[in-house]
């Protein structure tokens, strides 16, 4: 038996490797790299101002040349193959574009693509497509609006890739699509998060900014109130935190489950979903839950969606109160969920984020420039009209005259030139009534010709008026937008619910309980300490120029409210924080709360509960103050902060609290050195957290405000000389020895 040979093997030392071409850093950058990422931001991953990309783009265009506007519906998969022509990157990716498209995927409220079969459903990643050869589509007439004029040079063709078709570069949308249909993209360096909108808002808030272009972002919110999605839900609507998405086309909002409560049955159907999540998400989340025992509430959970529409159900125990259960899933679970703004637009091939009163101001641009071009086009069709019969005018003059001269011709070749010359038209004119036929030329048809050139003149006039005034062409792009909506416009299917309707889950989870002592500095850093650790070391680390604002003694489960110098409170725990030591600088409240970059903590108290008799006060640098009851501050569960929880007609100049029971004194002192020491049962209590209050001290003419307020005033002495039991008053100069007074008492605690 003969051996096999073996294969040759090539020695390492015989393999000459590629001789290496040093290349800085940024021609690498600038030959390979840059044009990668112009290439992804400009011909794949960003809309452009029809709201489409590319992909989807030449799917749609191509389904329109397909006749499958106005036709029945055909296989996808010829769809897919024809798209090929204009987008040569596989049948799965064009496929999975038409997918996301379709009235069956359920993510658009116009959807794009008519659709027979199983498309699954953007709620669901564990619902999957059908193969192409098992479904049917066609162009939605919705998809009307985005082709029209586009047969009337509305705009440019360009050659497809290899040059073998024309395709167009932008569809000339009859309505502001790109705020109508969602659109996610992810390209190099940046990304597009673009949210829909209800195309009716969309319309109406287009249509006022056609009618005055110097219509604000107001105006804009009060008709375009929030995003809408196909999936319905509940956007919880801050009207400040939309105006910066809008205005900046960046930032993200919260939309919450819709949910009934089944009596009967004992369950929960949860009816609608953030459009941002999916039911398995929102089910394994549940799951853990229960698994780990944080929701005992629950005893079954299951997806039962059919063809009657989206459900889940929660059973849950006798007993359970259905809405503080859900309370506690929306904050535990995707029941409710984000959706991050990131308004990305492709404009003239320059990436923009845009707000979307800019995005309406470029579409109006862009909707102007197709509209023109769409008629100019229609009027070089009425003029080419006008020049033909103008020319048959002329020869049903005489009619016998124009028999004659095509009789006494010895050819068809000589008929044309014997007509120019024998009536003035020139050869188009003339061609076009040699090919008219014998019995066309009757009574009825003249008169018809006649009346068709002054039809076609005052069209022509029209036209012309309305290319020549920019307020005309606005007002007819107007009229396309009132259609569209009659046409086209429903209801929102995302609604909206305000702060004041949101009732915050209650906290049940068990909160170990011990002593601690709260730290408050002026710059609003806050430190929990344990008194075990201030055995050690009390000596409180502080950053520099800082100081101590408050020191408190408290529990761990207590509730603290927390006033800033803006006129919000904010609703805290102290078991929220984590618990330091002495030397530690704690926490940031700035940070930890959420504030505005500016605003600063200036006082902090106990409240666990909220009875009458219970005050706080508030001092103005104007020389006024108010006791609003502690009652102002209760509110509906546990809303973490509250606005307006004083007045802001003049700064705060000092802050306390107080009970009816034991009020104590007060000392104001002015920036002309003047004092006045009232107690604080003088001051009227008003019940409206924003109201400003009444005078307590009359300021002078060369006083503007109150500089301090204490409530220890020991280095005044008694304070007899200061004292008033009548408001308002006038205060008293502060004399030089009790001015001594307190620098010794300053000097003595600094010593201290």
């Amino acid at each position: 038996m003969a051996k096999k040979k073996s294969a040759p093997v090539t020695e390492l030392s015989r393999i000459v490797p590629a001789p290496a071409t040093p290349q800085p850093i940024t021609e690498t950058i600038e030959k390979n790299y840059m044009p990668y990422v112009m290439s992804v931001i400009v011909s794949r991953a960003i809309p452009e101002i029809d709201g489409l990309k590319p992909s989807h783009r030449k799917l749609l265009y191509t389904m329109y040349k397909m006749g499958l506007l106005t036709g029945g519906r055909t296989k996808s998969t010829n769809v897919v193959g024809q798209t090929m022509k204009l987008n040569p990157h596989g049948d799965a990716a064009i496929y999975e574009t038409m997918v996301r498209l379709t009235r069956g995927y359920a993510a658009l409220l116009h959807p794009l693509v008519d659709s027979k079969g199983s498309f699954g459903k953007q709620y669901s990643s564990d619902m999957k497509y059908a193969a192409s050869r098992y479904t049917e589509v066609k162009l939605d007439s919705f998809c009307s609006e985005l082709f029209s004029g586009i047969d009337k040079n509305a705009v440019d063709l360009v050659d497809n890739y290899d040059g073998t078709m024309k395709e167009p570069v932008l569809l000339p949308t009859t309505f502001p699509n790109v705020l109508v249909t969602p659109n996610v993209g992810i390209a190099v360096g940046m990304a597009s998060n673009i949210c829909s909108f209800n195309l009716s808002e969309v319309c109406d808030a287009t249509i006022a900014l056609l009618r005055n272009p110097k219509t604000g972002m107001e105006r804009i919110l009060d008709i375009i109130k929030a995003p809408d999605f196909s999936g319905g839900g509940y956007i919880l609507y801050n009207r400040e935190q939309m105006r910066g998405i809008y205005e900046t086309g960046q930032g993200s909002f919260k939309i919450r489950a819709k949910y009934s409560y089944d009596k009967e049955a004992n369950c929960i159907d949860i009816l609608q979903i953030p459009y941002s999540t999916s039911i398995e998400a929102i089910l394994d989340s549940i799951a853990a839950l229960v698994k780990e025992g944080k929701v005992k509430e629950i005893t079954d959970f299951r997806d039962e969606i059919d063809l009657n529409g989206f459900k889940l159900t929660l059973d849950i125990r006798r007993g359970t109160d259905p809405d503080k259960l859900m309370n506690r899933l929306f904050k535990l679970t995707p029941l409710e969920d984000s959706f991050k703004c990131n308004f990305n637009v492709l404009i003239n091939s320059v990436p923009k984020q845009l707000g979307v009163l800019d995005i309406l101001r470029e579409w109006i641009h862009f909707r102007t420039e197709c509209y023109s071009r769409e008629l100019r086009f229609d009027l070089q069709k009425k003029k080419d009209r006008l020049h033909l019969v103008e020319g048959l005018g002329k020869i049903l003059l005489d009619i016998d005259k124009a028999i004659r001269i095509i009789r006494r011709a010895e050819s068809d070749e000589q008929v044309i030139p014997e007509l120019m010359a024998g009536f003035g038209i020139d050869e188009l004119q003339a061609d076009y009534i040699a090919n008219i036929k014998l019995r066309n030329l009757n009574k009825k048809y003249i008169l018809n010709c006649v009346n068709e050139i002054e039809s076609l003149k005052n069209a022509i006039i029209e036209m012309e008026g309305i290319l020549a005034d920019e307020i005309k062409l606005r007002a007819k792009i107007a009229e396309q937008l009132v259609e569209v909506k009659k046409k086209y416009g429903k209801p929102r299917c995302t609604q909206l619910i305000f702060p004041e309707d949101i009732e915050e889950p209650e906290v049940t989870e068990e909160v170990e309980n011990y002593p601690v002592r709260l730290v408050l500095t002026k710059e609003g850093y806050f430190k929990k300490i344990t008194f075990q650790s201030l055995r050690g070391n009390d000596e409180q680390k502080l950053k520099e120029n800082d100081a101590i604002n408050q020191i408190i003694d408290a529990e761990n489960r207590d509730n603290l409210l927390i006033f800033t110098d803006k006129s919000q409170v904010y609703r805290v725990r102290a078991a929220d924080f984590d618990t330091t030591k002495a030397s530690a600088m704690g926490d940031f409240l700035n940070a930890k709360l959420g504030m505005d970059k500016d605003e600063r903590p200036v006082f902090m108290k106990i409240q666990n509960t909220y009875e009458p008799g219970e005050n706080m006060v508030f001092l103005f640098e104007n020389g006024k103050g108010v006791r609003i009851p502690i009652t102002a501050y209760e509110t509906k569960g546990n809303r973490k902060k509250l606005t307006g929880a004083y007045s802001a007609n003049s700064p705060l100049a000092g802050i306390f609290a107080e009970t009816e029971a034991e009020p104590f004194e007060i000392m104001l002192i002015t920036d002309a050195g003047r004092g006045l020491i009232f107690k604080t049962s003088l001051i009227p209590v008003m019940t409206t957290r924003s109201s400003g209050g009444v005078t307590l001290i009359n300021l002078g003419r060369r006083e503007t405000k109150v500089t301090e307020v204490l409530s220890d005033f020991s280095a005044y002495g008694d304070g007899k000389g200061y004292r008033k039991y009548k408001l308002p008053a006038t205060g008293v100069p502060i004399s030089d020895k009790y001015e001594e007074a307190i620098q010794l008492k300053i000097y003595d605690d600094a010593k201290e």
